[in-house]
């Protein structure tokens, strides 16, 4: 990848209704307990996507139209294998509806942006088929963007989607999590233990919440980058499971980049790591592209392909103008997804805004009574 979001700038009036926001509630412990939450892989089967029409002029510019476009195609794609459930602001419905089909469905809902995997609910199950959906508290990914919509998302998902919604006190984003839905998860540091999202508590306070809300029994912690991108460094673009045991992990190329020294690191860890089960990771590397198209590039611009999503019998990932470094990528996934269909999109307006097409998904698992 070139580069990531930068921060957003804050206000004074962000800054007072930040603190004079009430602190979130720690769920019954019993309870939750009792329940089993697990979170599964995401090729696990999925009930249906989720996604925001948020993207605001305030913040994209002149990419508004751009980026758009961008959500629709995604929306379009993935509605082809799975359902899409699309929070869109009231008065922008009709604009949604041209842009994205009668294929995606629309869910009104107020919003500050498009970034659906951190302001959206972590879906869990339990043993009883129950779903359940962990809301982090986002909190514009340690007060660097306005959030007060988007600090809502996941209680209006949680309620949609008729799931348990499960309370926590700590703070972090869906992007900083990736889980093998056996019990092992990879997660960084930077984001997680930042005193930006959870100064009073300490790396073992958080395992011990994550283990209990995800169903994990081994964390492994990449150590992340913080204050170089606006979410300090999110799993999602250094480190995804395909399947359990197999880690596929993003290699910056470009020497300036910030992620190059980052993503070595990376790759040392991973390659010592053992996952729940004891057993060392098969760790495939995915290098970024050497050039991109131009037409909307900007210092911003998230150029990596580790940014993919899986969905129903498919692969929903970028392509950037590199022929030779799009055609790895599809190679790699088509590899490691054999029996799903690899789809390549052009999201440049997305990327150009520091983000992808993970960043701007999240998957609600199915309940195995509704697969079939």
């Amino acid at each position: 990848m070139i580069s990531r979001r930068r921060f957003m700038q804050t206000t004074g009036a962000l800054a007072a209704s930040l603190a004079s926001r009430r602190g979130p509630v720690m769920a019954d412990e019993r309870v939750r307990i009792a329940a089993e939450w697990r979170m599964p892989d995401e090729a696990a089967p999925h009930q249906c996507t989720w996604m925001a029409f948020g993207p605001d002029v305030e913040i994209w510019d002149d990419l508004i139209a751009d980026v758009r476009q961008n959500l629709a195609t995604v929306a379009q794609a993935i509605s082809k294998f799975e359902p899409v459930m699309m929070l869109v602001r009231p008065d922008e419905r009709r604009l949604a509806t041209k842009l994205c089909g009668d294929r995606v469905t629309l869910v009104d809902a107020e919003l500050d942006d498009l970034w659906i995997r951190d302001t959206g609910p972590t879906f869990v199950l339990n043993k009883k088929s129950e779903l359940g959906a962990v809301d982090l508290n986002f909190n514009g990914w340690g007060e660097k963007q306005e959030c007060d919509d988007d600090a809502n998302v996941a209680e209006l998902i949680a309620s949609h989607a008729k799931a348990a919604y499960l309370k926590t006190e700590i703070v972090g984003e869906g992007g900083g999590i990736e889980v093998d839905g056996e019990g092992t998860a990879i997660i960084t540091e930077s984001c997680f233990l930042n005193d930006n999202r959870n100064p009073v508590f300490e790396k073992p306070d958080i395992e011990t919440e994550l283990m209990k809300l995800l169903g994990l029994k081994k964390i492994i912690w990449l150590p992340g980058v913080r204050g170089k991108d606006i979410t300090d460094g999110h799993t999602d673009f250094y480190a995804r499971f395909a399947r359990p045991g197999v880690v596929l992990a993003g290699l910056e190329m470009d020497r300036k980049s910030f992620d190059y020294d980052v993503t070595r690191k990376h790759l040392e860890i991973l390659k010592e790591a053992t996952d729940a089960r004891g057993k060392k990771l098969d760790v495939v590397t995915l290098e970024s592209p050497r050039r991109v198209r131009q037409e909307l590039r900007t210092e911003d611009f998230a150029a990596g392909y580790i940014n993919f999503y899986v969905v129903n019998n498919a692969v929903i990932a970028p392509q950037f103008g590199d022929m030779n470094a799009d055609a790895r990528c599809k190679e790699v996934l088509a590899g490691l997804f054999p029996k799903r269909e690899i789809v390549q999109l052009n999201i440049d307006a997305i990327a150009a805004g520091g983000g992808g097409i993970h960043c701007a998904t999240q998957q609600q698992p199915a309940k195995p009574a509704e697969i079939g």
